[in-house]
């Protein structure tokens, strides 16, 4: 008599019980990842979510313990949101502590050009590198309890103790304060107050901004969460349709 096979016995038995075992593996993979066996699904939607979460990685490798983001992830992502024409908002979630200054800045560039309307929100924290990322969209939130931390641009590594060291630094420091105060309410001389404060951060420089005085700095345009930014990326969503030339139809 032929020997069955033990894993194609299984297969029957799992059809036999009316589950496919593509269906069941699917299941087993939602347990071990989210503890749950079944996940809310968020219905077709004209408004694509774009989280940014942990360390932002650049061009440098992070450890694999470390909870990154990668721009060479997002970039495709906002490139693809560009050219879909089903999406017609973007939220951008972010709970950051920073990262690369370059990746940083190349994604909130590429945010801050996307035709379509944008809104982040700040949770838990947008801080360094994040701050010109919750400020490139077309409105900010930025909910009670989170926090901004501005602070100058720092170098790791091997650094050369020559004076283009220093004129480098500062190159790249008026590129982040240029993109801020272009994208927000916040003058430039009051970012740069927080920015290098003393007294504020413990053995460091800098301020950590909270909620309210994100607002009323000017750095963030308003107080809120998730059915806030959603009702007010609608409003913009909206508008452009509103704007938009109508087609004229040849006959």
């Amino acid at each position: 008599m032929p020997k069955q096979d033990p894993e194609h016995n299984q297969e029957e038995q799992e059809q036999e019980e009316g589950q496919e075992p593509s269906q069941a593996k699917a299941l087993m993979q939602k347990i071990q990842q989210l503890g749950q066996s079944q996940v809310p699904q968020a219905p077709e939607s004209n408004i694509h979510i774009l989280p940014i979460i942990g360390q932002i990685e650049g061009h440098v490798q992070l450890p694999p313990k470390n909870k990154t983001t990668k721009y060479e992830h997002l970039i495709p992502q906002l490139i693809a949101i560009e050219q879909n024409p089903k999406i017609e908002g973007l939220i951008v979630l972010l709970n950051t502590v920073g990262g690369d200054v370059e990746a940083g800045l190349a994604i909130s560039e590429m945010i801050a050009t996307l035709s379509k309307p944008t809104v982040s929100i700040v949770l838990g924290g947008g801080h360094s590198i994040g701050v010109p990322i919750a400020v490139a969209t077309d409105y900010s939130f930025i909910v009670e309890t989170a926090t901004m931390t501005i602070h100058p641009v720092r170098m790791t590594g091997l650094v050369i103790g020559v004076p283009q060291t220093f004129e480098y630094m500062e190159k790249m420091q008026e590129r982040v304060l240029n993109f801020v105060t272009a994208h927000s309410n916040i003058t430039e001389e009051k970012l740069k107050d927080l920015m290098f404060a003393k007294g504020n951060l413990t053995r460091d420089i800098g301020t950590n901004v909270i909620g309210d005085d994100a607002v009323k700095y000017g750095l963030i345009n308003e107080i809120g969460g998730v059915s806030q930014a959603m009702i007010k990326l609608n409003e913009l969503i909206n508008k452009t349709k509103g704007d938009a030339p109508e087609e004229s139809v040849i006959q």
